[in-house]
């Protein structure tokens, strides 16, 4: 059982800013209805995201996990009407359009609430709903760059990086299904449900750390500085004969242990090296120190020795790294789950973990309007004549 088990929330969003908050909530046992435009001419049927991913298109499996998957063009205001029927029996509404298309199509906040004065609708956007900027499209990789995740992400003699993932998306959708959950908390308290505004931009400006008031307190700003953190040694990748290993050794206790390690415990007596300050203030140095340890050796040996210190250090794990590891297959980090056009499908387990009621991938991403039987005429009540004739002007 699922800690979200008994709640229903319709999910009308696409790609991953929407999505991923969905997936989070069904992982921990709500039901997610999602709902994916119908065929039309000229375009396919559902979610883009299902023709997403490198090799194969496997992103939606894991997108789309756990969801009961229908047809509705919301356009359309039949559609709308039949969402707004879906919404008086659910918990959450979320979506991820432009702001004001919710609006334009008759379902925005009022006319929800109207429904269903419990309901808790959660929005996903670029730049939130309200302010100068709210109307613009606004991509995951925008609000990276005017979050200032970009600027400080890559070689500082180079332009900005992307990190390889589309993170501004995914914390936006974090913070979503966070907002979610107080929201709830709230309606547990006072009957009343309320709007949960999750932006991309302000998503990613939350994780900034002290950026901001090292700017305004010391007027200090931060610049991309690749691999190492200025000041802060020795936290770094260093290399091996057979690859690199991350190290973190940064605090003092931390680093007398390394020094033991690399059988030169006069190292942390060094004046150079003895205190945070002064590793900060020879950081090139001292790693150039490290890395001549390091490299005659193999990844596993640097790692046997530090392990046995107490120091935090890893290998740079890729997708065949995770598959070999113990740890990830003694914690299921990683599991295999059926799928009828994509055999050997394993994608991540389901996170955070909870001891008394654990989530669990029940399925992976369905097909197009898979469950449309099963909520139109099942939970709406819809005849199979009313459905016959949705199907047939193009609704559902």
């Amino acid at each position: 059982m699922g800690a979200l088990e008994g709640l229903r929330l319709i999910e009308a969003g696409t790609l991953i800013a929407g999505p991923f908050c969905g997936q989070l909530m069904a992982d921990h046992g709500a039901e997610v209805i999602k709902i994916e435009p119908p065929p039309e001419p000229g375009r396919p049927a559902g979610d883009p995201i299902r023709r997403w991913g490198q090799g194969a298109p496997v992103w939606y499996p894991v997108i789309g996990r756990n969801k009961k998957t229908i047809t509705l063009n919301l356009r359309d205001p039949r559609g709308a009407a039949l969402l707004k029927r879906l919404a008086r029996r659910s918990d959450f509404l979320l979506e991820n359009f432009r702001p004001g298309t919710f609006e334009k199509w008759g379902l925005g906040w009022e006319a929800l609430r109207a429904e269903n004065p419990g309901l808790i609708f959660v929005r996903v956007s670029g730049f939130g709903q309200t302010g100068p900027y709210a109307r613009r499209a606004g991509f995951g990789a925008i609000g990276e760059a005017m979050g200032g995740l970009r600027a400080l992400t890559g070689e500082p003699d180079r332009p900005p990086a992307r990190v390889g993932l589309s993170i501004g998306d995914s914390l936006a959708a974090t913070f979503a299904c966070l907002g979610a959950l107080m929201a709830l908390h709230h309606r547990h308290r006072t009957g009343e449900g309320q709007v949960v505004d999750s932006a991309i931009y302000e998503s990613v400006l939350a994780m900034l750390e002290s950026t901001v008031p090292e700017y305004t307190v010391a007027g200090v700003i931060r610049e991309r500085t690749g691999a190492i953190l200025p000041g802060i040694a020795p936290s770094g990748v260093y290399p091996c004969r057979d690859g690199e290993v991350l190290i973190g050794a940064n605090q003092d206790a931390v680093f007398r242990r390394l020094a033991e390690a690399m059988d030169d415990p006069a190292l942390a007596q060094d004046p150079r090296y003895a205190t945070h300050e002064a590793r900060g203030a020879h950081q090139a140095e001292l790693d150039a120190h490290i890395a001549r340890w390091t490299g005659p050796q193999t990844m596993a040996e640097v790692l046997a020795r530090l392990e046995a210190k107490g120091v935090p250090a890893g290998r740079i794990y890729r997708v065949p790294d995770m598959l070999e590891d113990p740890h990830f297959a003694a914690r299921e980090a990683l599991v295999a789950v059926p799928h009828p056009a994509f055999p050997g499908l394993v994608m991540q387990s389901v996170f955070p973990r909870l001891s008394a009621t654990p989530g669990e991938i029940r399925w992976a991403g369905p097909g197009v309007g898979e469950w449309n039987e099963a909520i139109y005429g099942g939970l709406l009540g819809l005849s199979a004549g009313e459905m016959a004739e949705l199907r047939q002007a193009g609704v559902i």
